[in-house]
């Protein structure tokens, strides 16, 4: 089914009105231990440029309209013009910059580079704070080193809090759970983890089986990416959006962060969300058997390691939602 025709048949089940789809209440939550109250869904920041300005300017204000509070970006997407986005319509506006949450992520390893790139992002969304920075698509064992050697961007990230330019830290990727798991031991002051969550995850390399009951233990807020890997799960006939939207949030996570093109989409997206009810035990192991028959690890979760151990390494996906 196409999203349109998904969007017309949810509207018709729902017998609502954009309208009413916007006077509904949002489902919040608490992000772990920062004590942010986010939405359940937050809008990334990759995806809502790719039709350009106008179109993502549209995204930012109906999803506020809509009840969204965190609104995702990063310094690297498309080009810095996510954080100008942002800026844009909520910079300068203490008024509605007071109603939002405003996260963005920076991907250099070293202290120097990374407290660059986040001047260049305050400066970007017209604010002088974050309330949450985030290390950016962690994906190799040499980067974490990098990360904690001397020098590092964790004393960028540990320097910025304490001068009051983010409010709370954490990381991402979505790569390899093993990465994830040595920054999480590495540092105790982590207090956010964003990482994949979808059904196909748990049949390679899980972020959902071996990293989700460790960050929780911890009182990480836990941000999901990637519900429909990057599109490929509805593209290849694995599942429909409102299944891949359902199962991230039937897990033990406080929001997704869901790449969105077009206000089409994000009402769609918030219909599911804000009609939301948990997959049951049974739902969801029937959902993982159907699921593992059929194309799983880098077949479609693209941005994942390698199977083989010697299969050509390919460049690293960019982190879209």
């Amino acid at each position: 089914m196409e999203r349109r025709q998904f969007l017309e048949v949810t509207a018709a089940a729902l017998g609502t009105t954009a309208k009413a789809l916007a006077d509904a209440p949002m489902p919040t939550t608490t992000l772990g231990k920062s004590g942010l109250k986010v939405s359940r869904i937050t809008l990334g920041g990759h995806h809502m440029g790719a039709n350009g300005e106008a179109v993502a300017e549209k995204l930012i204000l109906r999803a506020i309209d809509l009840g969204i509070l965190m609104f995702d970006s990063a310094h690297v997407y498309n080009k810095g013009k996510s954080d100008e986005y942002y800026g844009n319509v909520i910079g300068n506006k203490p008024s509605l910059r007071q109603k939002v949450l405003l996260m963005s992520k920076a991907e250099k390893r070293s202290k120097a580079e990374a407290m660059q790139q986040l001047e260049e992002t305050l400066r970007r969304m017209k604010t002088d704070y974050l309330d949450l920075w985030q290390c950016h698509q962690v994906s190799e064992h040499a980067e974490v080193d990098q990360i904690f050697g001397p020098d590092g961007a964790l004393e960028a990230f540990v320097q910025a809090k304490k001068q009051g330019k983010v409010r709370h830290i954490g990381f991402t990727g979505h790569r390899d759970p093993a990465v994830h798991l040595r920054m999480l031991e590495g540092y105790d002051g982590w207090e956010t983890v964003q990482h994949p969550v979808n059904l196909i995850d748990p049949h390679y390399l899980s972020f959902v089986t071996n990293l989700i009951p460790k960050t929780r233990a911890k009182g990480l807020g836990t941000l999901a990416i990637k519900s429909n890997a990057i599109g490929q799960i509805t593209k290849q006939g694995v599942a429909k959006i409102e299944e891949c939207l359902r199962f991230a949030l039937s897990n033990d996570i406080d929001t997704v962060v869901s790449g969105m093109e077009t206000v089409e989409q994000l009402e769609q997206n918030v219909a599911v969300v804000k009609t939301f009810r948990k997959m049951t035990p049974a739902e969801i192991s029937s959902l993982l058997d159907r699921t593992a028959h059929g194309p799983i690890g880098t077949a479609v979760e693209k941005y994942k390691r390698p199977e083989a151990k010697a299969a050509v390494i390919r460049a690293l996906h960019s982190d879209g939602e």
